[in-house]
This record gives structure tokens, sequence and C-alpha cells, in this order.
């Protein structure tokens, strides 16, 4: 027979049905024992003391004959001894229980205790049943074996009275234990839902980090790309010129790979919080005299016309304006080398910020063009509508034009 581990209050959750395990746990030996010792001793008490010539604890019954003193007390006994297993085999002893309210004074807190064991395991069905059951058999009771002095109606009162009570008070303790289970698996579920919802905004954060860490990334092997070209193509400058060149490709170098070490960093999973790296900054418009100064630095001439206050734009603007500006940036240099780029960014609050970067069309194709994806302008047209903007980009005439609109609350 398979055995079960039955701990209150969780037995109710774990078995809807009410079905009542085997093995007991030390609350369920301490309560087996004080119901065994509550119902056989009573009993033993009332079969005693009905058996003595003169009753001292059950005058109202000193009529019965002596035979039916032994029958009632040997069943009682026998269901008694049942509140043992009653976790078990709770319904055949509730049927005898019932039986025995038809004649039997002893089995009096045996039949309460069974009842009590119904309302508390049972679903209300079937304690309906139980107690109409046992009102029935009290019924019968009342009608033959009334107390000494006491009619039919007074008995059937009493008795009845004490089944609803018991019953009640079964349900009550039910009713609470669901209760708990219920609050139990409802904070279980709530703490489930938070763990899942952090996950998922870290998996989030990790993504927008990444694709920002991608922006920056593309920014540096631009410029790598261009210096090394430019040592490709002069090998005659003087050596100042080449130092200086080496240099900043040794720089790109040096801070692509801290970026791309920094995005493996951030997708790598299973990191804890303590051992990942602090988050750095992420530039906004304050941040682009030093963008358009590093692409100068490559060569590229950048004409910055910041109108803008940049301190008061919101910071999740600010972002998205420099990232759009540093692709459309790393795209001049790529398709249009050499090339004077505009940037112009305006705005106001309440009205929006606009941002604004042309270049003419290339003369001449480089011989060897810088590699990309080819995802760029799609990339910024996804960026500005997540940040609750819009971007366009296509030919003005001999220029090509990225001009974006972002929202910028009053």
């Amino acid at each position: 027979m398979t055995e079960y581990r039955w701990l209150w209050p969780s037995a109710l959750a774990a078995d809807p049905a009410g079905h009542l395990p085997a093995r007991r746990s030390m609350r369920d030996w301490v309560v087996d024992t004080l119901c065994f010792v509550l119902g056989f001793g009573f009993t033993v008490a009332a079969t005693v003391d009905l058996l003595r010539p003169d009753p001292v604890l059950i005058r109202e019954w000193a009529h019965t004959p002596t035979w039916l003193v032994l029958f009632d007390g040997i069943l009682s006994g026998i269901a008694g001894i049942g509140l043992w297993w009653r976790r078990r085999y709770l319904i055949p002893l509730a049927c005898l229980a019932v039986l025995l309210g038809l004649f039997s004074v002893a089995s009096g807190v045996t039949l309460l205790i069974i009842l009590f064991t119904v309302a508390v395991h049972r679903r209300l069905p079937l304690l309906a049943a139980v107690v109409a059951a046992a009102i029935g058999s009290n019924a019968v009771f009342a009608t033959y074996r009334p107390e000494l002095g006491a009619g039919f109606a007074e008995a059937f009162w009493w008795g009845t009275t004490m089944i609803v009570i018991v019953a009640m008070w079964g349900m009550l303790v039910r009713a609470r234990r669901q209760l708990i289970v219920s609050w139990r698996d409802r904070a279980e579920r709530a703490e489930a839902e938070q763990q899942l919802r952090v996950a998922q905004a870290r998996v989030l954060e990790r993504t927008r980090i990444a694709r920002e860490m991608h922006d920056v990334l593309a920014h540096r092997i631009s410029l790598l790309s261009l210096h090394a070209g430019a040592l490709e193509f002069r090998p005659d400058a003087p050596p100042a010129e080449i130092a200086g060149a080496a240099a900043v490709v040794r720089e790109s170098a040096h801070h692509a790979l801290q970026d791309l070490r920094a995005v493996i960093g951030v997708l790598r999973e299973g990191q804890s919080e303590e051992s990942r790296p602090p988050e750095r900054p992420q530039p906004t418009l304050s941040a682009l005299p030093a963008l358009a100064d590093e692409s100068r630095s490559a060569g590229v001439r950048v004409r910055l016309n910041l109108a803008a206050e940049s301190d008061y734009v919101p910071l999740t603007t600010g972002r998205a304006a420099y990232r759009i500006i540093q692709e459309a940036l790393t795209n001049a240099r790529k398709h249009a080398p050499g090339a004077a780029v505009s940037v112009n960014v305006g705005g106001a609050a309440g009205e929006g910020l606009t941002v604004e970067v042309r270049n003419p069309l290339a003369v001449t194709v480089p011989a060897s063009p810088i590699p990309g994806t080819g995802m760029g302008l799609i990339g910024l047209t996804e960026r500005a509508t997540l940040a609750g903007g819009r971007l366009t980009h296509g030919l003005d005439g001999d220029e090509f034009v990225v001009s974006a609109w972002l929202p910028w609350p009053a």
C-alpha cells in the first residue's frame, strides 16, 4: 500500500478529494490519541456506569436492560477503537456511527468526533448526507430511547443541536485551513511571477545594452578602418603623421576590444549581479561635441550645430538622438568617405527634438568599402519608434538626409 506524508494544513491542497493519508505526523499522533481517549474512554465509562446497580454518571438511562447495555458497549467500543484509523476508513466509520446512533448511548462522543472529522476533511455534499443520516438516527433514538422525564421533542432537539454545532465547527476549521492554503499558494505564485518579471526585465535590459554597445563598437571599428586605410594609401607620409595614425588605430582597437568584452559580459547567462561589472553611463546630447571631434580626428569634416539645450533634454530622448547621430556619421564614413557632414540638432520642450544629418553623395566608390550588416537605417528607425518618435531617410537633391523627431515633453 502506498504511503503518503500528511502535514496539516497542506493536506487539503495536496488532496482536493479529501482522502486522508496513512502515515501520521507528530501532530496527528497527538490529535488521534486525544480523540481515542475521549471516544473510547467515554464508551468504557458509560458502559461501566450503566452496569452498576445505582448509576452515578448517566442516571437518565438507568432503566436500560443489561443485554442492551452490553451490546451497546461492545459496538461502541469497536467504533471507539476505529478512531485510530478514522483518517483511512472515515466513511465506513461514519456509517457505523450513524447506525449506532439509532440506539446507542455510549457512542455519543465517538459519533461527534467522526462527524467533526467528516466536516473537516470531506466536501459539503457528503457532509450534508452524513448530517442528515445522523439527524434521522437521532429521531429514532429520541422515539425509542428518550431520557427519563423527557419527551421526544426535547430529546430530538438537544441531539440535533449537538450534531449541527459540531458540523458547523468542522466546516469553520475546514474553511480556515483552505484559506491558509490559498494564501500560501497565492504568495508562492506571486513570488514566482515576480521572479519571472525580474528575469524578463534583466533579459530585456541586457539586450538593450547589447544593442547600445553594438552601435559603439561599429563606430570604433569604422574609425579603425579609416585610419588603417590612410596608412595603406599614404606609406610615404611623414613619420609624425604615421605615428599619430598608428596611435589612433591602437586606441580604437583597444576601445573596440573593451566594448566587445562588455557586450559578451552583458549577454552571458548565469552571471550574478555581484560579479557583473557596473554599466557605464550611456552618452546623451552633451557628448555630441566629443563625438564630432572623434570623427574629425578620422578625417571626416563634421559641422555640428547644437541649438537645443542639451542639459534639459530627457535622458531617453538624448540617448536616442546620440545613437542616431553616431550611426549616421558611421554610415557617412562608410558610403561617402571624405564628404562633409552637417549635423543639426534643435527643438524645445513641448515641441520635440529634431535631428538632421546631411552629407553629399559619394563621388567615387571606395576600393575597399567598410563592411556592414546593411541594417543600420532599419535599426535607427526602430530606435526612434521605440523612443516614441519617427525617422525618415532618403535623397534630397545631391545629398543624403537622415531626419528624426523625438518627443520632448514640456
